[in-house]
């Protein structure tokens, strides 16, 4: 099992760079695509939600991204986590609320729950490598 972590400061403008990072770990791991472009589309959507989310009462923190490569579980995992406030309503929420569906539809599986000692919020994601042209 490989693996790679990196920390961001929970800024919009360091979303991309974050998302290019994992993307390129993944494919230097012969991770095909799919699900490169899920992978991709998820850990955008869960560092965008801990950027605009995750820091509404106080300044920005840290969004944290681990990602896992067990070849030989054909499993990808992915966790993203921030320091922020954690989960709760948001009436006022700038986005469409499609984040979290959109995760959910592309991960294998999907859980989401408070970050190490009960602070922020964790969204931890898998990815099947056993479809066509994984691991090649």
């Amino acid at each position: 099992m490989s693996s790679a972590t990196w920390s961001i400061r929970a800024v919009a403008a360091e979303v991309g760079e974050l998302r290019r990072a994992v993307t390129r770990y993944v494919a230097g791991q012969s991770v095909g695509d799919p699900p490169i472009s899920d992978v991709r589309l998820a850990v955008s959507e869960a560092v965008s939600n801990a950027v605009i989310h995750g820091y509404t009462d106080t300044e920005p923190g840290t969004v944290t991204v681990l990602v896992a490569v067990d070849a030989a579980a054909a499993l990808l995992t992915v966790t993203v986590t921030d320091d922020g406030s954690g989960m709760h309503p948001r009436p006022d929420s700038p986005g469409l609320g499609l984040g979290l569906p959109l995760i959910t539809t592309v991960a294998r599986t999907a859980k989401i729950s408070a970050g190490p000692g009960g602070l922020g919020t964790r969204v931890r994601m898998t990815f099947g490598l056993d479809c066509a042209g994984a691991l090649s």
